[in-house]
């Protein structure tokens, strides 16, 4: 709300300085374009300042992000690449859905179906690649 406050106070500068010169319309029209360009780049770093806000994301949320679920008769076993170190990695399995944190602010949930009595029990993490085990309680 500011940036078009002061563009108006600067469209406003220029007709009174231009009005004052005593010259011919050219120099009301001159200070029209200048209005139009200050205008125009007010909203241009504006929109490229919210764009710069979209890049800053994490990476994670940036792609998608693929996993695997092989299913057994007794047993699930989830296998996903997740980002951070091992004293990072944080997963817990309620309701259904696995949740799993990681390092730079990596967080998933994944709804698993049929998993009501289901339980994890065992999950490793090696070289960025989380493998989890859920069987049957």
């Amino acid at each position: 709300m500011v940036i078009p406050l002061l563009a108006l106070i600067f469209v406003a500068v220029l007709f009174v300085l231009s009005s004052r010169a005593q010259q011919t319309g050219a120099s009301f029209i001159l200070a029209v374009v200048a209005a139009g360009l200050v205008i125009f780049w007010v909203r241009e770093l504006h929109r490229m300042s919210s764009s710069e806000e979209q890049k800053m994301m994490p990476e994670s949320e940036k792609r998608d992000w693929i996993y695997d679920l092989i299913k057994n008769e007794s047993e699930m076993v989830f296998v996903a690449e997740v980002p951070g170190p091992e004293e990072q990695i944080n997963v817990r399995f309620t309701s259904g859905i696995l949740r799993i944190k990681g390092g730079q602010n990596f967080a998933k949930d994944v709804q698993i179906e049929a998993s009501t009595e289901m339980g994890i029990s065992d999950y490793k993490y090696r070289n960025g690649v989380l493998t989890i085990k859920l069987q049957k309680i």
